[in-house]
């Protein structure tokens, strides 16, 4: 991971919300401590109801935690926005669609604080090449996909050049070539000091993209690291074989293996689980007379579903 500063461009201490419930407060953020640094790109995931939303609204400044402490590049995240300092790509919001693309960056541009706004209107030509937004400046918000109407978002939320980017399923919509596109910004931007947090429900994106994956589930953070270390978390290496003859008596054998986690079977084809794949591989190919052998590594899913079901912190 990269970083520029030994301070932490966020940090979480401690912090709690809950929301009314019919069987009284539900914990919606149940103690989360994390700390961001500057550059680094981290992906947040979690289920849904994990409290991936109500951590970002947190960190925003949208919501006030009942318990803890948030500081926002060395202040309150609620100074930290008013400063241009950090800004936001929201699932939810909308988009005024009589304006035009270059009308909208104009006019949000002009809605910045007398210092910020004189930036972000010097901003709005570079924000927009940058963004792959120029070519559709004259298209009218309404007239724009899905994917296009994402990346004016994008282009809003540069505008102020922030420290501090958040970003909840910021490629929602868009072609994998604009997804490709979006990340490639993203790095650069990284490179040079932004830091970068967002969340996705492409695990393939968190895969590809991030250097360093949270995860959370109920409200508790249960992994924090590496993006390649919190996928080998996950109960180990798939070997998978095509047995001969009865897969059946084949599959009883194959648990009682050491490091076998889990046996699958789809036809002839065996899916095995194991912390011992090598040994494993050795015995499908010698014992069983196995065919077509492979060894995958775990995927950020597999980890993904295993550390989050099991919902306790690692």
């Amino acid at each position: 991971m990269t970083t520029t500063s030994k301070d932490p461009a966020l940090l979480l201490e401690g912090v709690r919300k809950a929301f009314p419930g019919a069987a009284g407060p539900v914990a919606a953020v149940d103690g989360i401590d994390l700390a961001v640094y500057p550059g680094e790109i981290v992906a947040f995931l979690g289920p849904n109801g994990a409290g991936k939303t109500t951590t970002l609204d947190m960190v925003l400044g949208l919501t006030v935690p009942d318990a803890g402490t948030i500081s926002v590049l060395g202040t309150s995240p609620r100074r930290a926005v008013q400063a241009g300092r950090v800004s936001a790509v929201m699932q939810t919001g909308g988009l005024l669609r009589d304006l035009t693309v270059r009308e909208t960056m104009t006019a949000i541009a002009s809605l910045h604080s007398a210092k910020q706004g004189i930036k972000a209107r010097h901003r709005i030509d570079e924000v927009m090449e940058r963004t792959d937004t120029a070519r559709i400046g004259s298209r009218r918000v309404s007239k724009c996909s899905g994917g296009e109407q994402q990346r004016l978002k994008f282009a809003l939320a540069l505008l102020p050049d922030p420290a501090l980017l958040i970003l909840d399923e910021p490629t929602a919509g868009m072609d994998v070539n604009a997804r490709r596109e979006f990340w490639d910004t993203m790095r650069q931007d990284a490179d040079s000091g932004r830091t970068v947090l967002f969340a996705t429900h492409y695990l393939e994106e968190a895969e590809s993209f991030a250097q360093r994956t949270v995860l959370i589930g109920s409200g508790k953070l249960v992994a924090d690291g590496p993006t390649d270390r919190i996928r080998a978390m996950a109960a180990g290496r798939t070997v998978t074989a095509t047995l001969p003859g009865d897969p059946g008596a084949a599959v009883e054998r194959l648990k009682a293996y050491d490091g076998v986690r889990q046996v699958g079977l789809n036809g002839n084809r065996a899916a095995v689980v194991t912390t011992e794949s090598d040994a494993l591989a050795r015995a499908l190919l010698t014992e069983f007379g196995a065919s077509d052998l492979e060894i995958s590594a775990p995927s950020l899913e597999s980890a993904f579903v295993a550390l989050t079901t099991a919902g306790s912190p690692s």
